[in-house]
């Protein structure tokens, strides 16, 4: 259809009234005249409620605000929103809007239908190949932010690890200027969003490195031993775990699967930790309630030391922070040998693994007449 509809033409579906080819009103906005916004904030909201979306008035306000222009670049309101509710509708936004309460009402969460969503200062662009930044994990990067050193002559070296969209990252290093940032992720189409994400951040990306690797292997060998703070939201979720359709659908599986039991991902970056914090530095890991009392007691096992969980906004634990002993405390030395212990462990468990998966192989091999 031409960009210009006339009186009582349709418009994508909308009886859109005294628009221009530029998608404006002609002449001011007598009675009868053009489409408001306000209109189309309502048919959205009675869609959404018809189709049974939870937060339908909330999820057709944003829908209306894109479309609609009312934020300035830095994610400001530019204007009353009632206003803009008064302002015709142009051409171009309602074909917007049209193709947003689609992919909305086609069950697509709202941050991907929108390609972006709020985390702490930032606003963040986000789809489907990262998950969608959330409210817990605001709060666990607020834990994370209590344990950086409060002098500003310190320059912290901290590690987010599985960055995603590079929300945690990127809101450390812009809450705690001073601070240097190496954000890792084994899925290089996570990082090409987090890198979008910095090219978005102004000054503060010159102090953040994004690296592609599977966890510490993604790390430059010399950061061994010298970071402060590390942080990590990994996959906590177990594979047999229903999940409700919103998200197992639609946000990326390998970012939410850990393995069997959901743990999996927990255990080596707590095990693995160790080798590279620096004495005194503080591990902050996000994870699901029922996780948070046995891995406080394995990072207690592991030798770290002022363990606290985290308790988010509606009162569930939600993760932990712990700090690795200082180097002239009474624990540097146990914790050490802990470490230790756990590699060990650890290195026996991978060699069984191992001599299983060769005795198997002959086995297999002998049955085939090899």
């Amino acid at each position: 259809m031409a960009a210009e509809a006339s009186n009582g033409e349709e418009l994508n579906g909308h009886e859109v009234n005294g628009l221009t080819p530029d998608g404006t009103a002609s002449g001011g906005t007598p009675e009868g005249e053009g489409v408001p916004w306000g209109t189309f904030l309502a048919e959205a909201v009675h869609r959404f409620e018809r189709a049974g979306l939870e937060a339908a008035a909330s999820d057709a306000r944003r829908i209306i605000e894109e479309v609609g222009g009312y934020r300035d670049p830095d994610g400001r309101a530019s204007r009353p929103f009632e206003s803009m509710l008064e302002e015709l509708a142009t051409v171009r936004g309602v074909a917007a809007f049209d193709t947003m309460v689609a992919r909305r009402l086609a069950g697509e969460p709202v941050q991907y239908v929108l390609g972006n969503w709020s985390f702490r200062t930032l606003d963040l662009f986000v789809d489907r190949r990262v998950l969608i930044p959330r409210p817990e994990t605001e709060q666990v990067v607020e834990a994370a932010l209590k344990r950086l050193p409060q002098d500003r002559a310190a320059a912290p070296l901290v590690v987010d690890l599985g960055t995603g969209s590079g929300a945690i990252a990127l809101s450390v290093a812009t809450e705690v200027p001073t601070t240097q940032v190496w954000a890792t992720d084994v899925s290089s189409e996570a990082l090409a969003v987090a890198r979008a994400n910095l090219a978005g951040a102004g000054r503060v990306a010159a102090r953040v490195r994004l690296a592609e690797g599977d966890w510490f292997d993604a790390l430059p060998a010399d950061l061994r031993g010298r970071v402060d703070l590390l942080i990590a939201n990994p996959p906590y979720i177990g594979e047999q775990e229903e999940l409700p359709a919103s998200v197992v659908e639609w946000e990326p599986t390998g970012a939410l699967i850990s393995g069997p039991d959901g743990t999996e991902a927990l255990v080596r970056v707590i095990d693995e930790a160790p080798h590279w914090l620096t004495a005194g530095g503080t591990l902050v890991l996000e994870m699901a309630s029922p996780q948070v009392d046995p891995m406080i007691e394995r990072v207690a096992a592991t030798g770290f030391v002022a363990i606290d969980r985290i308790v988010d906004l509606a009162g569930l634990d939600r993760g932990l922070v712990a700090d690795w002993p200082r180097a002239d405390s009474a624990e540097a030395a146990e914790g050490a040998a802990k470490a230790d212990t756990v590699d060990r462990d650890r290195n026996a468990a991978d060699a069984d693994v191992g001599d299983g998966d060769d005795a198997a192989n002959a086995e297999a091999g002998h049955r085939d007449g090899r």
